[in-house]
This record gives structure tokens, C-alpha cells and sequence, in this order.
């Protein structure tokens, strides 16, 4: 494992490089053959580096797209390019790799090793979520023989998830505050999560921010509802239908749970809330909740 985690380092030197240069195949293939004789001249498995670095580059728009996917609020031009470089290498080993000679749990740590070891502060947690996300909600859609084999289904005819959120606020010492989640791609955002079979909206999303955030809540009104399309790795496109309560809750401790794709959840005082990096679609449903609270 060392020797191959090594392997990847040194495709990943050639694979920035190669990026970063704009270079072509060709002298992307010479750039790996010096890395290779500089950092593992002694190294055994050159044909897995020669492999994987010409298989990154044929799949490069591919795995972009995905990448695209994965993170809307990034797009490719605004990723630091050795954090992009290593989402191609991880992507295309979780994606395009033989599951049985890197499993997918392999993929995703190794990536997130050489975004610690070649990224920023942040890098290894950007990562994960990009990669975390692909694996959980977007299976593999670049894998040419998945797509050929499933058949593109009409949005009225895909599947629906019921999903309940809430904008949850508390009073303390005169302020308001409202209960925030985190995601691993930079946004504060709204706790939320699935409906059980016969669970009225009421009783979901009292249950699930209990379970995501430990807050006991009493929901109010009803805020609206929206709806997005995300790909199961077995299912397929599934519709999500989502709707966001105002609840109201006791100035209490905040306590994420260990779950993937988020990673803070505090409270914040009104006013400071409404200056926080939302997703647009989270946009008109804090600012109904702003204004029934502040009518309260």
C-alpha cells in the first residue's frame, strides 16, 4: 500500500503539471517519467502510473462534469488546481478503477492522504466531500456501460423522496438566534432529512432535527417547499421533494451528529445569520422564516 500511495503521489506531480502547463499527452507521458526517476527510481508498478495517468487525461471531461455535480457552488475555474488534480485521480479511481483492486473506500482515502500532504488547510475536507458526495448521491454516472444500460426516465416519472427541513430559531437575552448546519462544501445551510413510511411532515422533522442537531423542537408553520433531482447509485434519478417548517426551539446545545457531508452546526444571532454563504435556493425560505420571526 505504500509503495502504491507513493505511485499516486508522483502521478499527481505529473498530473498538476501536465494541467497547470496545458501540456499534451505526449509530454504529459515524459513528465511521469521524470517524476518517476527522481522521486521512485526504484518503483515496481510503473505500468499502474503510466495507466492512470492516461486514463485521467482521456476521462478528463468526464470527470469534470461529475466534479461539476458534486460541487455546483465550485465551479472548475475557481478549484485550486492541485485540489482539482487530485479529484481527477481519486474520481477516476472511484469511478473508472476495478473495484476489487482499489475498493471504493481505498479510492476516497487515498485522495484524501494527498490533499493533506499536497493541498491547503482545507483541501483533505473538500475532498471528502466531493468525493463522499459522488459516492453517496451520484453513483457512478460516468461508467459508459451504466449509462448505456440505463434509460434516461421523464422527471414525472422518476421516483419521489419525501424530505423535511426547518429554519429553527430560539430567543436568548433579548436576541434571536437560528440553528445552522455546515456542509464539506462551505455553506451554512438548514438541517433537514428523509420522511419515514405513514410519518406525517410534522413528526419527520420533529425526529430529524432531533437526530441531526439534538434540538427539541416545536414546528410553527410551514415555509415552502422545493424540489431537486439527485442519482442513487442502484435506483437511479430520484425527485426530492423537500418541505421547510419554521420551528421553534430552546436556546440549547447544538450537537451534530456523525453523519457525511456535514461537519459544523452552531447558533447564530439573527443579524449575523443573514450575512452567512447560503445555497440560492435556501435564500427565500430563511427570508420568509426572517419575517414571520421578527412579526413574532
Amino acid at each position: 500500500m505504500a509503495n502504491r500511495h507513493l505511485s499516486r503521489s508522483v502521478v499527481l506531480q505529473a498530473l498538476f503539471e501536465w494541467d497547470f502547463r496545458g501540456l499534451s499527452t505526449d509530454k504529459a507521458r515524459e513528465v511521469l517519467e521524470r517524476d518517476i526517476s527522481e522521486f521512485a527510481p526504484t518503483a515496481s508498478d510503473v505500468p499502474f502510473m503510466k495507466d492512470l495517468l492516461v486514463g485521467i487525461i482521456a476521462r478528463k471531461s468526464d470527470l469534470d462534469l461529475v466534479i461539476g455535480k458534486a460541487a455546483p457552488e465550485w465551479p472548475i475555474d475557481r478549484i485550486a488546481p492541485i485540489d482539482l488534480s487530485i479529484l481527477r485521480l481519486g474520481l477516476y479511481e472511484l469511478l473508472f478503477s476495478d473495484r476489487e483492486k482499489v475498493p471504493a473506500k481505498v479510492a476516497i482515502n487515498e485522495a484524501i492522504e494527498l490533499a493533506k500532504s499536497f493541498g491547503g488547510e482545507n483541501s483533505s475536507r473538500f475532498v471528502n466531500g466531493v468525493l463522499g458526495a459522488v459516492y453517496k448521491e451520484l453513483g457512478e454516472p460516468g461508467k459508459d456501460e451504466v449509462s448505456k444500460k440505463r434509460k434516461e426516465v421523464p422527471y414525472e416519472e422518476m421516483p419521489q423522496e419525501r424530505l423535511v427541513g426547518a429554519v429553527v430559531y430560539a430567543k436568548n437575552a433579548g436576541d434571536i438566534y437560528l440553528a445552522l448546519v455546515h456542509d464539506v462544501f462551505g455553506h451554512w445551510t438548514l438541517s433537514k432529512g428523509k420522511l419515514v413510511p405513514e410519518e406525517t411532515p410534522e413528526d419527520g422533522v420533529i425526529r430529524k432535527i432531533k437526530e441531526e442537531i439534538g434540538l427539541t423542537i416545536e414546528p410553527q408553520e410551514r415555509l415552502g417547499e422545493n424540489e431537486y433531482v439527485a442519482s442513487d447509485p442502484e435506483a437511479g434519478k430520484k425527485r426530492k421533494h423537500v418541505i421547510y417548517f419554521l420551528a421553534k426551539s430552546p436556546f440549547t446545545d447544538v450537537k451534530l451528529a456523525k453523519k457525511g457531508g456535514l461537519d459544523d452546526a452552531k447558533w447564530f444571532r439573527l443579524q449575523d445569520a443573514l450575512e452567512l454563504n447560503f445555497y440560492d435556493d435556501m435564500q427565500p425560505v430563511i427570508t420568509k422564516a426572517v419575517q414571520q420571526i421578527t412579526k413574532k
